[in-house]
C-alpha cells in the first residue's frame, strides 16, 4: 500500500518539477553563465568584479526596502491584531478590503499615483491652496509610498494568520492572572505573532528591493534601485546582459541570504 501511495506520489509530482526546472533552475543556470561570461561567452570574473562600482545602487535599494519594510510592519501589524480581534464576519470583510487593492494590475496602480504626485497633480494641488509648495513625484519618499502602498498586504496578511489561529482564552487567562496590556502584548500577542512578523518582512523586503516599475515610475530615473539598473542592462539603451546577470545573481545571493538569517530567526 505504501509503494503504490510513494509512486502515486512520484507521479503526481512531476508537473511540479517540470514547472519548477523550466521557470526556476534554467534561467538560474542561464543567469548564472552569462554573470561569468563575456559577449564572446569565454569565461570571465570581471562582471562580478564590476559590481562593486554599483555598490551606491545596491546601499540605495537596501535602505529604501528597509524603510518601505519597516513602515509596513509598524501600520501592518496594529492592523492585523485589530482584525484578528473582531467578529469573524466582519473579519473577512476587512481582509477582502486589504486584498481589494492587489486584485488591479500593478502597473496601473502606480500610474495612479503617478498622476496624483505629478507636479500639478491633485495632491499638490490641494497642497498649493495651503501655501505650501514642494516636489512629491521624483522623491525618495514617493518611491517609498508606492513599495509600501503595493506591498502592505502582504504584511497584514501572514501577521493576521497568526494571530487568527490564536486561542482567545489565552488572553482571558492573561488578564485573570493580573497581565496588563503591555504584559499581553509583550508575552502572548508578539511570540505568537511572531511566524508571520518573520513571513511579512520576507515577502515585502524582496519585491521592494528588487522593484524596478515603482522606482522607475515615482523616482523618474532620480531614484536608481538595483532592480531598475537590472532592466537597463537587458533591455535599456546600456546592453548588456552579462553585466546584468551579475548584477542580478549577486542581488539574488543577498536575498537568499536575507531570507536565510530571516527565517533562522524565526525557528
Amino acid at each position: 500500500m505504501q509503494k503504490k501511495m510513494s509512486i502515486k506520489f512520484r507521479i503526481a509530482s512531476i508537473p511540479y518539477f517540470v514547472w519548477l526546472t523550466v521557470f526556476a533552475f534554467i534561467p538560474m543556470i542561464t543567469t548564472a553563465f552569462l554573470a561569468f561570461t563575456n559577449s564572446e561567452s569565454d569565461f570571465t570574473l570581471d562582471n562580478i568584479f564590476n559590481v562593486v562600482d554599483y555598490s551606491s545602487i545596491f546601499l540605495r535599494s537596501l535602505g529604501l526596502a528597509a524603510v518601505s519594510t519597516l513602515i509596513c510592519l509598524i501600520f501592518g501589524f496594529p492592523m492585523a491584531l485589530i482584525i484578528s480581534k473582531l467578529e469573524y464576519k466582519i473579519q473577512k470583510i476587512m481582509i477582502t478590503l486589504v486584498i481589494v487593492p492587489m486584485w488591479f494590475s500593478f502597473l496601473l496602480k502606480t500610474y495612479s499615483w503617478m498622476t496624483i504626485f505629478e507636479d500639478h497633480g491633485i495632491l499638490n494641488n490641494i497642497l498649493n491652496n495651503f501655501g505650501i509648495h514642494t516636489q512629491i513625484i521624483n522623491t525618495p519618499g514617493a518611491v517609498i509610498f508606492g513599495m509600501v502602498y503595493n506591498f502592505f498586504p502582504y504584511m497584514v496578511l501572514p501577521i493576521y494568520s497568526s494571530l487568527s489561529k490564536a486561542d482567545p482564552n489565552i488572553f482571558e487567562a492573561a488578564r485573570d492572572l493580573g497581565a496588563n496590556r503591555f504584559q499581553i502584548l509583550k508575552k502572548i500577542i508578539f511570540p505568537l505573532s511572531f511566524p508571520g512578523i518573520i513571513s511579512g518582512l520576507t515577502m515585502v523586503f524582496v519585491p521592494s528591493v528588487s522593484t524596478f516599475i515603482i522606482s522607475k515610475m515615482l523616482g523618474g530615473g532620480a531614484q536608481i534601485l538595483v532592480g531598475e539598473l537590472i532592466e537597463m542592462r537587458f533591455l535599456g539603451g546600456a546592453y548588456n546582459p552579462n553585466s546584468g546577470s551579475a548584477l542580478a545573481l549577486v542581488l539574488m545571493i543577498f536575498v537568499g541570504i536575507c531570507i536565510g538569517l530571516m527565517n533562522s530567526f524565526g525557528n
